[in-house]
């Protein structure tokens, strides 16, 4: 598999060296560098790209900034980003949009290809849902790569989905052991109708038919009691009002 990328960093030293770093990796290809946010927003529509490594903290439109646009964007769906930057707090906002991963300055070639091997596991373990042509609909399963194999899941079959650091776990009905795989509940939840799913944690996407019983600040699906974050109110106030 190859990746198409681009670099974007403010700073000439870091964008030449993590542009260095793209066209020294095999399986990356580097489409573009850029010294500002905005000046890649401006080209990001007109090319085909996977992975971007993005600075943080620059002037005008930051990498946060920037994230954010893109995901409102038809972008959101093909590209990933890894933040490259000197400003660890980021890190937690860094994965709360998403990131596929967070290089620290100054970081070396095997950390940089740590990340991109990360990346590289990503994309292979997407892969596209069938589309029902007559009526645009998602089929009813999903395809996961987990311990090396593709494994077909019925979404039935799915009470609810937990991610836990770098893995998604996928809890199955009348089934003790969940399925992992290393991708990220963001792109599940892509994969997934979004009325028979709902997301209400930045951790946690239960099957709506599978809910036992609603709590004050959380959700029962079996034994599991699943809490609601504070950014998922709103999700489960419409759950609240589907049971009234």
């Amino acid at each position: 598999m190859n990746l198409n990328c681009i670099a974007i960093d403010d700073e000439p030293l870091a964008l030449g060296l993590i542009s260095n770093y793209i066209e020294k990796t095999p399986f990356l290809t580097l489409v573009g560098s850029y010294g500002s946010a905005i000046e890649a927003l401006d080209v990001l529509d007109k090319l085909s790209v996977q992975l971007i490594f993005l600075d943080i903290y620059m002037p005008e439109l930051t990498g946060m900034e920037f994230s954010k646009l893109m995901a409102q964007s038809n972008q959101k769906s093909t590209c990933r980003i890894v933040f490259t930057t000197a400003f660890n707090q980021f890190a937690i906002e860094g994965y709360q949009v998403d990131a596929l991963y967070y290089l620290l300055k100054p970081f070396n070639y095997n950390e940089f290809l740590q990340a991109a091997n990360k990346a590289k596991s990503y994309f292979e373990s997407m892969e596209t849902l069938p589309v029902d042509q007559d009526k645009g609909k998602k089929e009813r399963y999903l395809y996961i790569k987990s311990d090396y194999k593709l494994i077909r899941i019925d979404l039935n079959d799915i009470a609810y989905i937990e991610s836990i650091k770098d893995y998604v776990k996928i809890h199955l009905l009348n089934k003790e052991q969940a399925i992992s795989s290393l991708t990220t509940l963001k792109s599940i939840e892509e994969r997934l109708p979004e009325a028979d799913f709902i997301r209400i944690h930045r951790s946690f996407i239960i099957a709506v038919n599978k809910i036992d019983a609603l709590g004050r600040n959380s959700v029962y699906v079996g034994s599991a009691e699943i809490p609601v974050g504070d950014l998922y109110r709103e999700s489960f106030k419409k759950l609240l009002n589907q049971w009234a």
